[in-house]
């Protein structure tokens, strides 16, 4: 027995370094993106198989990754990335962390443009501009003048560390700001995917946020940063509830030693609470990746008293707008056009 405190203060000792170690490689994994075990190498490899064969992605092992069904809207994408790289203009700021940002710029593309309106359109975690290719198109053809920015640390962005929308919020202010100067009547619509809904969302919280943003939309975003990873730590590694906290702790104490952030304040939920532009929140009924819960409580948590949902049933991860393209855009469409004069 006089061994007792000994064999359970180094199984703790042990324990504890282990899951230490887990928790650190989660993060390089996650956030990290000079990690040569980066996710973001991995979602590079399997989206150039995904343009080859778009229900069939794969690894570098062979191993199939992700399955998506087809895309209602798939000639409409295809049209939108030919004038994507057809129209596309090159922009780039120096953020407040002295990072150079890059965004692709595009003109209004029809008859009658609206003067002084923009749209930006914010990337998910694994996209990059292009992901929001159709977004932009359709906003173009309603006559917006279109940034759709490249997050820190994706294609020509400097970086090192994805905060998940709450570092890239600050970006997002700095995009906006510099619309502002160019146009001081300019009238702006945000738009996000995933964790650009997330960063749209935050950013509409801050109280600097200039009064030329008029309106947001956010399309499968989470509550905040712990409960996303808190999900996928049980839906994905089928970890016990106490475990995966434990480990997304960790992770939270890494991200704010390295990253200058911690999990639980990068919370869209709390951001929301400041909000008081006219917000519309969208989620797919099927999405397996941000619980598809997250719609209600983003939408109870957000103090604007102008506040749509609009939930696309049996659609996926940043699929509504595929799944159900005439809803979405008809919704779209309706929150849009009475704040923007159309």
């Amino acid at each position: 027995m006089r061994y007792l405190p000994a064999y359970l203060g180094a199984t703790a000792a042990l324990g504890g370094a282990a899951l230490y170690a887990l928790a650190d490689f989660q993060f390089r994994f996650t956030l990290d993106t000079n990690s040569r075990f980066s996710l973001l190498s991995l979602s590079k490899d399997t989206s150039r198989r995904s343009r080859r064969n778009p229900r069939d992605q794969r690894n570098r092992r062979g191993h199939r990754v992700y399955t998506e069904p087809p895309h209602r809207d798939a000639d409409e994408e295809r049209e939108a990335e030919k004038w994507f790289d057809d129209a596309k203009h090159s922009v780039s700021i120096t953020n407040e962390d002295g990072l150079r940002l890059h965004a692709w710029s595009f003109d209004p593309d029809c008859a009658s443009p609206n003067p002084h309106c923009y749209v930006i359109c914010c990337h998910g975690f694994s996209g990059g501009p292009a992901q929001m290719a159709k977004y932009a198109h359709r906003f173009a053809t309603m006559g917006f003048t279109v940034l759709t920015p490249a997050s820190r640390c994706r294609e020509l962005s400097e970086g090192r560390y994805i905060g998940m929308g709450w570092l890239e919020r600050r970006d997002l202010l700095q995009w906006v700001r510099f619309i502002a100067a160019q146009d001081a009547q300019a009238r702006m619509l945000l738009d996000g995917i995933s964790m650009g809904a997330a960063t749209v969302m935050m950013a509409c919280g801050e109280e600097s946020l200039p009064p030329n943003v008029v309106a947001a939309i956010a399309d499968c975003g989470f509550t905040s940063v712990w409960d996303q990873f808190m999900f996928n730590a049980r839906a994905l590694y089928h970890l016990p509830r106490w475990l995966a906290g434990l480990l997304v702790q960790g992770m939270s104490l890494i991200a704010a030693h390295r990253a200058g952030y911690g999990f639980r304040e990068a919370s869209c939920v709390n951001q929301l609470g400041n909000v008081r532009i006219p917000m519309l929140f969208i989620h797919g009924g099927a999405d397996d990746f941000v619980s598809p819960a997250s719609l209600d409580k983003v939408f109870q948590a957000c103090a604007s008293p102008r506040k749509q949902r609009l939930l696309i049933p049996g659609a996926g991860h940043a699929m509504s707008a595929s799944t159900d393209p005439v809803t979405y855009w008809k919704r779209v469409n309706a929150f849009v056009s009475p704040l923007f004069d159309q």
